[in-house]
């Protein structure tokens, strides 16, 4: 099975629990990215790999428009009817890959992305892509969680993610983050990291997880070093703690 028919599939199956999760419904980070559209008269914004619109539904009602561009067909229904119901009507929907923005050169003032760049295919591909849509001047802001930044902490986590979620590709550290977008021809910093709890049986449920691969993630945790459980803050329950990071890149 290719990846993105992959992603099309675990996602279009989960779409209405994506808006419904507190994690992704909820958090400081939706409250930077509308306070940063604000600064941007009459805005013009992509929402890439909107997911069910959190990010989309907290920028519109600081821009002049917002297109929430996802894979995932489901994701785009959910976001539609969502915005219809908040009365967001600058909201557009648009099918189609990171890696193949269906958008004329410098159109957007700022691109922004939460919790999607992880299931990218060819992230360099879809960084270039970011670069030429932007106008001149414009900026990225990117949300995701951060890959671990020692090969022990990084390997337990991508281990964890990819028995959680097969469509998962990678969790990129903050210095892997930043070098990406420099070779893309943008300059990147980290404007803020912070820590996120997660609740481990509404994390497996979300993702409709099977029973042998939850299992797997309880053992992995289990049997991981102290410094790795200590790192992520691992519960007996496998609850544990990710940490996010917000890059803003410029063009």
């Amino acid at each position: 099975m290719e990846h993105d028919v992959l992603v099309a599939q675990q996602f279009g199956a989960t779409a209405r629990a994506y808006l419904d999760s507190v994690t992704h419904a909820t958090g400081e980070d939706l409250g930077m990215l509308g306070a940063e559209i604000a600064t941007v008269p009459d805005a013009v914004v992509l929402d890439l790999g909107c997911g069910a619109g959190h990010a989309s539904f907290a920028v519109a009602p600081h821009a002049a428009s917002v297109t929430a561009y996802d894979l995932t067909a489901q994701m785009l229904a959910v976001v539609q009817r969502e915005a219809a119901a908040r009365r967001l009507r600058n909201i557009t929907t648009v099918q189609g890959m990171a890696e193949v923005l269906p958008f004329a050169d410098a159109h957007f003032d700022r691109v922004i992305s939460r919790y999607s760049a992880h299931h990218w295919r060819d992230v360099p591909a879809a960084l270039r892509e970011v670069r030429r849509v932007l106008k001149p001047g414009g900026q990225a802001l990117l949300i995701d969680t951060a890959g671990g930044e020692t090969p022990l902490l990084d390997t337990h986590l991508q281990a964890v993610e990819i028995l959680r979620d097969p469509s998962h590709i990678r969790d990129y550290s903050v210095r892997e983050w930043l070098a990406l977008f420099g070779e893309a021809g943008l300059t990147a910093s980290v404007r803020q990291e912070w820590p996120v709890k997660i609740e481990f049986s509404s994390w497996v449920e979300r993702q409709r997880t099977s029973p042998e691969r939850v299992a797997a993630i309880h053992a992995l945790w289990g049997a991981a070093p102290d410094e790795v459980r200590g790192f992520f803050d691992v519960q007996p329950d496998s609850s544990f703690t990710l940490q996010k990071v917000l890059i803003a890149a410029q063009r």
